[in-house]
């Protein structure tokens, strides 16, 4: 039998260094921004604005909140609203990245052979990405097709066709702006009528980035983006720049290892635990994956290479192909198909879970439970909803928090002074969650005790 979780407590973002530098230089960042940033990071986009402000009011009761209640001892807590922002909100991003995990190996992928993939461009071409965001989707669109023919080449079935979910990733890590795919796809093709499945021999890398620079190329060239003389000094580089990498065959048994690859495919920009605010100085200290090395940035540049991967309102991150497109899973399901096994593979049960709700997934990421009682350990339910301002306000000045979190004015750092030749400019290094949405209002943290306010 499992262990009983333990008791979930509350995140304070407020105190976090990530969300003490987006608020400290936010309002002036966004002032200086076309002077000193557009140039290095793509033009201001008033969207991004929105998601900030979203992200400063994540977590904070005074926007609303749910209560929760132990139906055993009748201990209740306020759960604040959040803001449910991609990429820039480090927890509602986590909360998505599990969920999608989730929802991806139960809904979409077939118990059959998968390889990851990652297709990368070079430097050169980055920027084409970085002003014209609507570039990552033919971005995705060749790397599927590079796959696609070969897999069907390597399979002598009629009519193969592979499977394929891809999710664009921007940043690199120190997060400069760096457009790539990452890629889950079978390791081979289904065919015919009952979804039999060819698992394919192994590839040439080579050969396959070969197909994938000539096609990101002709796209390119066909938007009007590089020339014909650009492609021709591409070709004569020893090294092109495009690269694609290939990892091990992952076995239809192992979920754990495609859930992991699942979450790692659309995992935030940046990770609050190796970020350090150094609030006085107005400088952020950011650690490598490896702990090797470290790179002080200023904290409004910081700020902007972040905003450079905060996707457009709508734009799909993670798209799917071939057997795993929209189109294909639609026409299975009404055939009633969807939920058939591969006959190469043993049945592992046909049977789905039910979608984790709110509680769950928390539970997932933090090993907590939060709806355990922490009083009583009893379990605890969502028992409504309050939204209404003067409700809100009526019950927070009851219960003393009535604008109890706000903090002192915003420090106003002086801009940075870059100049205005181009060898002064800014410069870093170069390297909607996609599932169905459902009715989840009230995933945020639970921050004060309703206690007092019912005893009154």
């Amino acid at each position: 039998m499992s262990l009983p979780a333990a008791v979930y407590r509350p995140r304070n973002p407020q105190s976090s260094d990530y969300y003490r530098c987006v608020e400290d230089c936010f309002e002036t960042f966004v002032g200086i921004y076309d002077d000193h940033f557009s140039r290095q990071y793509g033009f201001w986009r008033p969207y991004v604005e929105q998601v900030i402000y979203r992200y400063l009011d994540c977590g904070d009761p005074h926007n609303g909140f749910a209560r929760v209640k132990c139906k055993d001892c009748g201990h209740e807590y306020l759960l604040a609203f959040s803001c449910k922002r991609r990429h820039f909100c480090p927890s509602c991003h986590q909360k998505r990245v599990v969920e999608f995990g989730e929802w991806l190996c139960m809904d979409v992928l077939k118990k059959v052979p998968h390889r990851h993939f990652v297709f990368g461009i070079p430097k050169m071409l980055r920027r084409y990405f970085l002003y014209d965001r609507k570039l990552l989707a033919d971005l995705s669109r060749c790397a599927w097709e590079s796959l696609k023919v070969f897999l069907q080449e390597a399979v002598p079935e009629n009519d193969p066709i592979p499977g394929a979910v891809i999710a664009i990733q921007t940043f690199g890590d120190f997060l400069g702006f760096n457009p790539h795919c990452h890629i889950l796809v079978t390791d081979g093709c289904f065919y015919g009528s009952r979804g039999m499945f060819r698992v394919a021999p192994p590839l040439e890398l080579k050969k396959l980035e070969a197909i994938f620079r000539h096609k990101v190329l002709r796209m390119l060239l066909s938007k009007g983006k590089i020339t014909q003389e650009m492609i021709t000094m591409l070709s004569q580089w020893r090294h092109s720049g495009f690269n694609v990498f290939c990892g091990n065959r992952i076995s239809p048994k192992d979920d754990t290892a495609m859930e992991n690859l699942a979450r790692y495919i659309i995992r935030a920009s940046f990770s609050q635990e190796r970020m350090h605010y150094l609030e006085q100085e107005g400088r952020v200290v950011y650690t490598s994956k490896d702990v090797k090395t470290t790179k002080v940035f200023p904290a409004m540049e910081w700020l902007a290479a972040m905003c450079s991967h905060i996707p457009n309102r709508g734009e799909q991150m993670v798209r799917y192909y071939g057997f795993y497109s929209n189109v294909s899973r639609g026409k299975r399901k009404e055939a009633g198909t969807d939920e058939d096994i591969p006959c190469i593979l043993d049945a592992q049960g046909d049977e789905k879970t039910v979608r984790r709700n709110w509680a769950r997934l928390i539970q997932k990421i933090y090993e907590v439970d939060p709806l355990i009682c922490p009083k009583c350990q009893g379990a605890m339910r969502v028992i409504g909803s309050i939204e209404d301002p003067s409700v809100i306000r009526a019950i927070l000045e009851h219960l003393g928090l009535w604008l109890s979190r706000s903090r002192p004015p915003p420090k106003i750092h002086d801009p940075p002074h870059y100049g205005s030749g181009r060898s002064a400019s800014p410069s870093i290094a170069d390297d909607v969650s996609q599932i169905p949405l459902h009715d989840d209002h009230f995933y945020g943290d639970p921050q004060y005790s309703w206690d007092d306010y019912i005893q009154a």
